[in-house]
């Protein structure tokens, strides 16, 4: 996937006779950078700066106190400016007119306040049930009346990528990108839908009086008289140069101050912009570009503010202490209220700052992304982002039309972490974080700890707040006080996406329940949910961590599925990816412009067999959002279970990786440290915070101690890494080897069934057949297996019986249970087809997917089949060397001594009256489960009849039993 570049048009509403702005100015998708609830219904070029005075500087903090300094020669005793008259006179505020005629009332003394209410034209917006003004995307007939006239495509900057994925955000400064400067000839032109279109200079017009004026004095307000004093440059003695507003110049910016703002590469933005007191006043200064004119309203007051080009505008009002204002924003054709973004004071506390800087914020998601929220009694969402290495970061998003120059968020000290709490945005905006690089150039990034994207191939991120109500208290009580390993585990894999195309999350909350509950299944692991932008990674290429995939629904409506599947008493399991990311460059690949999320070494960082890049687990920020994010999916969705994929390429340096491309670890050794500490904390924390959740470890390797206790010392050095239950991959791999012989010769590979009981014991196993065993050319389980049709479907049924009688807990992918002769696709699923009753064939399907219903139900109401599963005594051998017969009996035991006794015969030869040794206590026995009974769709041969045991020892036993054999079948006897 490549990053989607913002369209070549943008919003606009540009007559003609406008310059072209400057080209000092930088430049974006030429749109007001305002929050949805005010945006403009028209747009406008920046106006012509004012040229920079030859050596300016940003103002020192003296000279904004002394601005107000009386000049030498001058009386202290000066008449109070035109503030007065305007709060003696509200109206005057709008009328220049009024305005001179209350000053003169007003007389030296000034006048009395006026009540402070502002007219009725001039309150906020209403406000919707959320607490904010609904914004034009979602209230379209209020943006029809204001004129808002979005161009299609214009949803996210991902539109363009289709046609030309070659562009990409990231462009050097001067190129014209989002937020720089744009070549001066590509400017200002009046596009479709009301969008800039860079591609020629306006058509000249005639300017207005009044905008002529403006130009002449340079872009300042008009100057005027202070109580009949001339003002500076006036003729007479100096003073002050208030206007007719009472509004004097803010001391300009240092040219090296306006550079950074203006490019996105200024760390403490609210420093400059927002409101300040100085002596004898409060400056006020914003960013807007596009804008005609900025006024500051308060109570009694409304002072329109001096442009100085860029989209700046400032001035000094005579207050003695910062007013709860607003900002009235006149574009040419509407006047927006709003709050300042830059009053506000952080939201981001120093625990929190501390915590994420120690590595050890646990509820990282709270901290960071994006979080609707009431801050000093005004809603909005505070957006919070972790990019130590760039200059400067600014929020872009739909509520600014993709441009972020009006938006430069600020660093919260040296915890490189960025911050802005943006008044009136809401849930369901779209944003995206602009990143100033240390080479200046800027790229368009999604927010890492976003809960909430696009839908791809979109890659936006969503504001987003959950309003889901949980009904799964039962279940989640019981699950607090169980214990995983000895309670049944029988688990169904799923591909959410492709188990029934084209539903939804809800969709399927109607479905899968149901489906899983009949066949008995206690648990569902679900292929990784986690936002991905290609499908056909199966969700193991992760860009959003935090966020469930957009194509099947919200996060709430994921945790409906959750809730719903728990409700029906079945456990959630999610397969959880935190060995590598994808390069995509709009997400976390050099995220601030240099590596962040991955190690620095580009040899260290690539994933060999992948394309992808590894996660950096030395950098403690890193560590923490690995682990706070395992914490999020069991806390925020009660997730029971993480299955953690790829662990044995995290574990070892020399994965896939030849001689010379690898650097050994400290002690010489292989083993990657720094992912063994981040697997022992993940561990650690999880089992703290969430109990009753299960961490299960796909690896692939002898790394000893996998499901060994964090704390606990084994023979090579290291503590165990802490996991629940590790998936049983040699087990796997044997047993599909041995049934893929043709019986004649399955001899010579007996010992590949019987070798897994040697290390049976030296961890916490799973039995997986999984989406791995199924695909590229692996092909589906029962066509692994020789013979014909009728062969292959009872050497299924008879794995199956020998797979849930063995020691450990079991998996099987979707598709298996009613043995599938395809592979698994991504693009299509299961295929359903082979159940319905007019395939002349679908009884062979339903006969296997009958069996595999009562091997649950029979496996969960048999405690010698799971209670033990860790516990070597709850196991013993009775036949492991009948190579030549090709059968296999052993016994499996409950925490009471009760016996289970389980033989598999993998010959298609029926062998009657074969005799087995039993336990002496057991006087009779009886078949409880055959896979070849003709309801599966075997030949029936069956122990009908109870078995009693003989005084006659055998196989070490001192009693025996004669059960008939079923060919190609396995047989579970229990006591009668």
């Amino acid at each position: 996937m490549t990053a989607r570049p913002p369209s070549g048009q943008h919003p606009s509403d540009e007559g003609p006779g406008h310059p072209p702005a400057a080209t000092g100015a930088t430049t974006g998708p030429a749109v007001p950078a305002v929050p949805s609830t005010f945006l403009p219904g028209r747009v406008h070029p920046r106006p012509e700066p004012r040229a920079a005075r030859p050596g300016s500087e940003a103002p020192t903090r003296h000279e904004l106190e002394s601005a107000e300094a009386t000049p030498p020669g001058e009386s202290t005793d000066r008449p109070a400016p035109p503030t007065a008259a305007l709060e003696a006179d509200p109206a005057s505020a709008t009328d220049p007119a009024r305005a001179r005629e209350a000053a003169a009332a007003a007389g030296p003394g000034g006048a009395a306040s006026a009540d402070g209410h502002p007219r009725p034209d001039q309150r906020p917006e209403p406000e919707d049930a959320r607490g904010r003004a609904p914004s034009p995307r979602e209230d379209p007939a209020s943006a029809e009346s204001a004129g808002i006239k979005p161009a299609p495509g214009r949803e996210s900057p991902d539109a363009a990528t289709a046609a030309d994925p070659a562009r990409r955000p990231e462009t050097p400064v001067g190129s014209g990108g989002p937020g720089q400067e744009a070549p001066p000839a590509d400017r200002g032109r009046p596009g479709r839908e009301g969008r800039v279109s860079y591609s020629s200079p306006p058509v000249p017009r005639a300017p207005r009086a009044d905008q002529a004026r403006h130009e002449e004095s340079g872009g300042a307000a008009e100057p005027s008289r202070v109580a009949g004093r001339p003002v500076a440059g006036g003729g007479g003695q100096a003073d002050v140069a208030y206007d007719e507003h009472g509004v004097r110049p803010a001391p300009a910016l240092g040219d090296e101050e306006r550079r950074r703002l203006l490019s996105g590469a200024h760390h403490a933005p609210h420093d400059l912009l927002g409101a300040h007191p100085v002596r004898g006043g409060v400056l006020f200064r914003c960013l807007r570009p596009y804008a005609r004119s900025v006024t500051v309203a308060a109570a009694g007051l409304r002072a329109r503010l001096r442009a100085e080009g860029d989209g700046l505008f400032s001035g000094v009002l005579p207050l003695r202490e910062i007013p709860d204002y607003r900002l009235l924003v006149t574009y040419e054709d509407a006047e927006l209220e709003l709050h300042d973004p830059y009053r506000f004071l952080p939201t981001l506390g120093e625990l929190d700052l501390h915590l994420i800087g120690e590595g050890r914020h646990e509820e990282l998601w709270r901290a960071l992304g994006a979080h609707p929220m009431t801050h000093q009694g005004v809603s909005g969402t505070r957006f919070t982002v972790w990019a130590p290495n760039a200059l400067g970061v600014r929020l872009t998003g739909d509520f600014t039309y993709w441009d972020g120059t009006a938006l430069p968020m600020r660093s919260l000290g040296g915890s490189g972490v960025w911050e802005l709490f943006l008044p009136g945005v809401g849930e369901g905006a779209l944003y995206k974080f602009e990143i100033t690089r240390h080479d200046g150039g800027h790229s368009l990034r999604a927010d890492p700890m976003a809960r909430r994207t696009e839908c791809p191939p979109a890659t936006a991120s969503v504001v987003h707040a959950s309003h889901h109500r949980w009904g799964d208290e039962a279940w989640m009580a019981r699950r607090e006080g169980g214990r995983v390993h000895e309670l049944p585990f029988s688990v169904y894999e799923v591909h959410l996406p492709s188990w029934r195309p084209g539903l939804t999350y809800r969709q399927l909350a109607q479905q899968l329940p149901a489906y899983v509950k009949d066949l008995g299944f206690t648990h569902v692991e679900l292929m990784p949910v986690a936002e991905h932008p290609f499908g056909g990674s199966w969700g193991y290429q992760v860009t959003g961590f935090y966020a469930p995939t957009a194509r099947l629904g919200t996060p709430d409506d994921f945790k409906h599925l959750v809730d719903a599947l728990h409700q029906a008493g079945i456990g959630v399991l999610v397969d959880w990816v935190p060995a590598h990311f994808p390069k995509d460059a709009w997400a976390l690949a050099e995220f601030d412009g240099r590596p962040l999320y991955e190690p620095a070494d580009p040899l260290r960082a690539a994933h060999p067999d992948w394309g992808t890049l590894e996660f950096d687990y030395g950098r403690t920020e890193v560590r923490n959002f690995l682990v706070a994010n395992a914490v999020y999916w069991c806390e925020e969705f009660h997730i029971d279970g993480l299955r953690v994929d790829a662990v044995a390429s995290m574990l070892y340096l020399d994965y896939s990786r030849e001689p010379g491309q690898w650097t050994p670890n400290a002690h010489g050794g292989r083993e990657n440290l720094d992912a063994v500490a981040f697997l022992q904390e993940m561990n650690a924390t999880v089992y703290r915070r969430c109990p009753g959740v299960i961490t299960i470890a796909e690896e692939s390797t002898a790394w000893d101690g996998v499901t060994r206790a964090t704390h606990h010392v084994g023979p090579s050095g290291f503590g165990g890494l802490g996991f629940g239950l590790k998936w049983n991959m040699g087990w796997m791999h044997d047993s599909l080897g041995y049934l893929a012989h043709e019986p004649v010769h399955r001899s010579y590979h007996h010992h590949e069934m019987t070798f897994s009981m040697v290390y049976a014991y030296s961890e916490n196993y799973v039995l997986p057949i999984s989406h791995d065993e199924v695909v590229h050319g692996k092909r589906a389980l029962v066509s692994k297996m020789p013979g014909d049709w009728w062969q292959q479907r009872a050497n299924h049924r008879a794995y199956l019986g020998f797979m849930w009688a063995h020691p450990g807990k079991q998996l099987l992918f979707m598709g298996q249970e009613f043995a599938q002769g395809a592979e698994w696709s991504e693009a299509h699923g299961p295929d359903w087809w082979l159940l319905d009753p007019s395939y002349s064939a679908e009884p062979d399907h339903r006969g296997v997917r009958d069996l595999v219903r009562d091997l649950n139900q029979v496996y969960a109401a048999t405690p010698a089949l799971w209670q033990r599963d860790t516990d070597p005594e709850g196991f013993s051998w009775i036949e492991g060397d009948a190579r030549e017969d090709n059968v296999f009996a052993f016994l499996r035991f409950d925490a009471d001594g009760s016996p289970l006794l389980a033989i598999s015969n993998f010959s298609p030869v029926v062998r009657q009256e074969y005799r087995i040794g039993a336990p002496e206590a057991v006087p009779v026995w009886r078949e409880v489960l055959n896979t070849d009974d003709g309801r599966y769709g075997g030949s029936g041969v069956a122990n009908a009849e109870p078995l009693k045991a003989e005084p006659t020892g055998w196989h070490g036993r001192p009693a025996s039993v004669l059960p008939v054999l079923p060919p190609l079948a396995t047989i579970w006897l229990r006591p009668a």
